[in-house]
């Protein structure tokens, strides 16, 4: 392991929640009258979360435009509409937007720690919003800095080009960073870039994110 000086985030299920799809697909369809079940929704979400990841889907550019983002996600989510009607909509509009997700609770407490090792810390996103605002509404923005965002930088992960540039903006080798991320896919792209690589575990929504781990790699490549 190199010496990190330098980790860079992932934003979606990373350091920010979107909130609790399965329950939005539930009372949609009580909404609707459809008979849904927690098991079923849940179900329903995972399909069509775990699809995403997929290189076909990263391959479409939907995190180059705003347009792209909307097109792209919403003809994913078409998917479910033949078992519950109009979801493709309202899974847009209340999960994927990105003004309603919230930092993790351990999201903070990890930036200050690593702030205070003196770490210089990147957010590396697929996204077609400009996520700036959301790190100053949490009081998060003093501790990021710098944003490669897929659709400024005109790739996406896991494109190498994304990874080299955020290094680029911290002033690091690729070789003293450390990707974080919760997709095996894109994140991991980091590794042929020549970065180190952490991927998330799987969590239950609405609890820490398991952050704290970050900072046991960060601390044992500088022994």
């Amino acid at each position: 392991m190199s010496r990190i000086d330098a980790v860079l985030f992932d934003w979606g299920d990373t350091l920010f929640e979107s909130p609790h799809a399965p329950s939005v697909i539930l009372e949609h369809a009580r909404n609707q009258k459809v008979p849904m079940d927690t098991e079923t929704a849940e179900e329903m979400w995972r399909e069509l979360w775990e699809a995403g990841k997929t290189p076909e889907e990263h391959a479409k550019g939907r995190d180059l435009s705003r347009a792209a983002h909307r097109q792209v996600w919403t003809g994913l989510f078409q998917r479910a509409n033949v078992r519950l009607p109009g979801i493709d909509q309202v899974l847009y509009e209340r999960v994927m937007d990105a003004s309603v997700w919230r930092p993790y609770p351990d999201t903070a407490p990890t930036l200050r720690s690593l702030r205070s090792r003196e770490i210089r810390i990147g957010v590396v996103s697929n996204h077609a919003f400009d996520l700036r605002p959301f790190f100053r509404e949490f009081g998060l923005a003093d501790h990021i800095d710098g944003y490669a965002l897929s659709y400024e930088i005109g790739v996406a992960k896991p494109a190498r080009r994304i990874f080299i540039e955020a290094c680029r903006m911290l002033r690091v080798e690729p070789v003293n960073a450390l990707m974080v991320g919760d997709d095996a896919v894109s994140d991991g792209g980091a590794s042929a870039a020549g970065l180190q690589v952490y991927i998330l575990p799987p969590y239950p929504h609405g609890k820490t994110r398991g952050l704290e781990r970050v900072l046991s790699i960060v601390d044992a490549s500088r022994r």
